[in-house]
């Protein structure tokens, strides 16, 4: 026989195109696939072999996008299987008509043209909220129909029933999870959208009293049965115009998919059952409550939509699937059978915090770690120590023989490390670098934005020099901002992201003469605040360093005219790692936060000082616009590996007591 399969490279399609080429050793199947979808068919065609080939064209086009000789080209076809839709209860209403309702109706017409028969897989969904039984020969019951998806499989398969002179089966799968035995599924759904909060239970004690009400029915199938009996019911003699529900024989809840789980997953026992009423007032908000209902769910992870379909009111009867299956022994298995294989595919491959995850003491072992402003300073003093706990470092820079000797002195050591000459004030650079850092090693776990420049000029020298502001505002902010742009999709897709930018204390302090160089850093961090504000669900975090003045070739300029003491460039990666580790959301040093209370408390005193700041450091002869000498350059040493916070503050003399206390406060770096 020869096949034709929409959505044969999706989930399902594609094993109900290997399990035809099973069942029929003389099949030719035609899978309909998208031309941006090529080389994935391609990939699984290279194990179904020259038996199965590609049919250009896409569902939510007009007529399939077909070309007008194809059918010629298909020649005698007996079955169509139309398994492509949206399967995607949070899909947009327009989407899901396109693929789902006009997608269906073009299908149908192919199939006509065909004389083929039609196979349409519905979905349980069209019984939406019909509380009672529905049966394989029940369709329309006046029932409620909460989301666009039960919506449009609804109309799609009212199509299906109402076009005339079309031979069809409608088969309805319940909520399709993964396969019964590998667990294997290619994404988050149904049941899978409440594994994170289960996750998050394991790490109870196993004492804990779990009690959980009788609430969130569903009905669970894995994707091998489905195939299994679809594939069989397509061949069974004398069946059109029927429908069969591909159903479990009992819904399951909360508790039983809780009780499922349980010793695979690492849970406390459940211990008690709660009456509905705990959940129904949360299922079941309206009007504001469930605005702030839907607002709660999403920081945990949870879609919004799926709180309005996730209690099934309906039990499903499948007589007429059991009959005709009667002799091939296919029949769904039971939740608990296969929930272990569940739980440990997703484990290892859905898990949203997956990404998250870490090595017990070696909290950046293996991470993936973009630094930017590599070739000197804080940035290379901060790759080598990132590199030395284990991570994978990406050092950009436009110096690339700079970079290159980073890069063997890590290697040398047994680090990891690879160098990309990156300009962050160009757009097209930034773009080319992290396309080509994700197409090469997968993902980036996190990013320090160091790159920067500094200018310490008085404003009065400044009045002819906006260039000067222009200019470090494109490296210090918008080449920040670049690289945050550039990866945040995919640190959105990953669920896992986080940002060190490298501030500044005189942010803190509003250091005089830095006009150009302290607001490019304040506008960072006012970005980082709004950004983390907006990406808190998706897990993409930032951390600000208000870093004090450091020793790198940077300030070589005006190093005598600063009033603080420069910290080491290997103290300042220390910062860094910290921020990388423990993610707070700002570090800041104690005479940065000093200085912040004396900006909130004593406003005109703190102003007096600064100005008395001002008037006794001048501007160097650099900025005066003054030749000067080039001071000598020292040759580079190794770095020393930095000493740790309680040991300096041991060498400074400070009492045990006051350094915990210090070291606890949130943001304060000791």
């Amino acid at each position: 026989m020869n096949y034709v399969v929409t959505g044969g490279t999706g989930f399902i399609g594609r094993r109900v195109v290997g399990r035809i080429l099973q069942a029929d050793p003389q099949a030719t199947v035609w899978v309909l696939v998208r031309r941006a979808s090529l080389s994935r068919f391609e990939r699984l065609a290279a194990d179904w072999g020259d038996r199965v080939r590609p049919l250009i064209g896409d569902l939510a086009v007009a007529d399939l996008g077909l070309a007008d000789d194809v059918e010629a080209e298909l020649g005698a076809v007996d079955h169509v299987v139309h398994c492509g839709a949206v399967y995607d209860i949070t899909a947009d209403d327009a989407r899901q008509r396109a693929a789902n309702v006009e997608g269906t109706r073009a299908v149908i017409a192919l199939a006509r043209r065909l004389d083929a028969t039609l196979h349409h897989v519905s979905s349980i969904a069209v019984a939406g909220n019909y509380a009672g039984v529905y049966t394989e020969a029940d369709f329309d019951l006046g029932q409620d129909l909460p989301t666009p998806y039960h919506q449009t499989k609804f109309e799609a398969e009212q199509l299906v029933r109402t076009t005339a002179g079309l031979r069809y089966r409608i088969y309805r799968p319940a909520v399709v999870v993964g396969d019964s035995s590998t667990g294997e599924m290619d994404k988050v759904d149904g049941p899978y959208y409440f594994f994170p909060l289960l996750a998050k239970l394991a790490a109870l004690p196993r004492l804990t009293p779990i009690a959980l009400p009788d609430t969130a029915h569903t009905n669970i199938v894995p994707v091998d049965y489905v195939v299994d009996a679809l594939v069989a019911l397509l061949h069974a003699e004398d069946r059109d115009g029927q429908t069969f529900h591909l159903t479990a024989p009992e819904s399951i809840g909360l508790r039983g998919i809780y009780r499922a789980l349980a010793p695979t997953a690492g849970l406390p026992p459940l211990r008690a059952a709660l009456p509905r009423v705990f959940a129904s007032g949360f299922l079941d908000a309206r009007g504001i409550l469930k605005v702030w209902r839907n607002m709660a769910v999403t920081q945990l992870g949870l879609p919004a939509e799926v709180l309005d379909a996730v209690d099934l009111p309906t039990t499903f009867t499948a007589d007429d699937t059991r009959e005709a299956l009667r002799s091939t022994g296919i029949e769904a298995p039971a939740f608990s059978d296969y929930a272990p294989a569940l739980w440990r595919y997703w484990a290892e491959h859905l898990d949203p915090d997956r990404a998250r995850r870490s090595e017990p003491g070696a909290p950046l072992a293996g991470r993936h770690v973009v630094i930017t402003g590599a070739s000197s300073g804080i940035g290379r003093a901060s790759a080598l120590a990132v590199a030395a706990r284990g991570a994978v470092v990406f050092v950009l820079a436009r110096n690339g023989a700079a970079l290159d000797d980073l890069v063997d002195e890590i290697q040398a050591t047994g680090g990891q490390a690879h160098a990309f000459t990156c300009d962050v004030t160009d757009s097209d650079s930034v773009d080319a670098t992290v396309k080509d850092i994700l197409g090469r090693f997968g993902h980036v776990d996190y990013l320090v934005n160091n790159a920067g420049r500094s200018i310490r000029r008085s404003v009065e020298a400044s009045t002819d020099r906006l260039h000067d502001y222009e200019r470090v505002m494109a490296v210090n902010y918008f080449g920040a901002v670049r690289m945050v742009l550039a990866l945040l999709p995919h640190w959105r897709e990953r669920r896992f992201g986080h940002v060190v930018n490298v501030s500044s204390a005189g942010v803190q302090a509003s250091s005089p003469r830095y006009s150009a160089y302290v607001p490019t850093k304040a506008a960072l961090d006012a970005f980082a605040e709004v950004v983390a504000a907006e990406t808190l669900s998706d897990h993409v975090t930032f951390t600000s360093i208000h870093m004090p003045l450091v020793r790198t070739p940077m300030i070589v300029p005006s190093k005598r005219l600063n009033p603080i003491p420069a910290i080491s460039a290997e103290h300042a990666a220390a910062m860094v790692v910290r921020g990388l580790v423990e993610k707070p959301v700002r570090i800041d040093t104690p005479l940065g936060t000093l200085s912040d209370a004396g900006r909130y408390f004593t406003p005109k005193l703190a102003r007096r000082i600064l100005h008395q700041v001002y008037l006794g450091y001048p501007d160097s002869a650099a900025a005066r616009g003054q030749a000067t000498a080039a001071p000598p350059t020292a040759p580079p040493r190794r770095p020393r590996k930095p000493a740790s916070p309680v040991r300096a503050a041991r060498r400074l003399g400070v009492p045990r007591t006051v350094k915990r206390t210090v070291r606890a406060l949130p943001g304060v770096h000791w």
